[in-house]
């Protein structure tokens, strides 16, 4: 354990900013952890705050800009990858579009705070139209403000982390044996969520052909489009019944019974 304090104080600056970049390139690495450790040695004056705080900023504007430039021109397809690689449902997208849509630019205040909103909130930035000024400010207060509470609680109980810290230097090899299997239980849980997820929405889907197949067949069919209303791209289809999957326990009664009910998806 020693030697990794040690390798913190020698290095600490650069390791938190190519920690940060991956995490907030959507892989899953835990990072509070390090800002914690990184208050603690800034109240031990082996660490400066000021350039803690600098280099965890640039990072996460440098990602954060990456994706809010792809989310810009790619959209939804975007999000749907940044699922994939983080292991989230699908359905954090339209968990988290629809945070977007209510509360704007300023949900990026608390997006760090949040995992599956921090995964999305950059692209669903761009998809939204903001301009990178407009952008750069909330994605940067917010950072910040995660950032300095993060590095702040780990400046304050300081004393705290020593004493757990004291404790893992006498578990020794242990400590990582207890890390990685403890880091390899989560991503699989993870890893299980979504496949449950993918296994529970694949039964009773039709391809886009199919349905064509089934109105050009003069079926008695009424589609409900619950796609996420987008103020660039959305246009419901034609004949379609657009609703939100929140308001379906609220006009419920609107849909009829008497046929076969198609729901269009993103």
């Amino acid at each position: 354990m020693s030697h990794t304090i040690q390798f913190l104080i020698r290095h600490g600056y650069l390791l938190l900013f190519f920690w940060l970049l991956a995490e907030q390139a959507a892989l899953p690495l835990p990072s509070i952890p390090l800002l914690l450790a990184c208050g603690a040695l800034a109240r031990a004056g082996k660490m400066d705050m000021r350039l803690v705080l600098f280099y965890g900023l640039t990072a996460c504007l440098i990602a954060d800009n990456v994706w809010f430039q792809l989310g810009k021109r790619r959209g939804t397809r975007i999000l749907r990858f940044i699922c994939r690689i983080a292991l989230e449902p699908d359905s954090c997208v339209r968990q988290t579009e629809n945070a977007f849509v209510k509360y704007g630019m300023r949900s990026l205040l608390v997006a760090k705070f949040i995992p599956g909103l921090n995964a999305v909130a950059s692209p669903l930035a761009g998809r939204s139209g903001a301009t990178l000024g407009h952008f750069l400010l909330y994605d940067g207060l917010g950072t910040l403000l995660w950032l300095a509470s993060m590095t702040g609680l780990g400046y304050i109980f300081s004393d705290q982390l020593e004493t757990v810290a004291d404790y893992a230097m006498r578990m020794g090899s242990g400590l990582v044996v207890l890390i990685v299997g403890l880091l390899a239980a989560w991503l699989t849980w993870k890893f299980v969520q979504r496949q449950r997820f993918l296994h529970k929405v694949a039964v009773g889907r039709i391809t886009v052909e199919e349905l064509r197949h089934k109105l050009d067949a003069g079926e008695n069919l009424l589609i409900v489009d619950l796609r996420n209303p987008s103020p660039d791209d959305f246009n419901p289809l034609q004949g379609a019944l657009p609703m939100k999957v929140e308001e379906l326990s609220i006009r419920h009664l609107e849909i009829p019974r008497d046929r076969d009910l198609i729901l269009v998806c993103d």
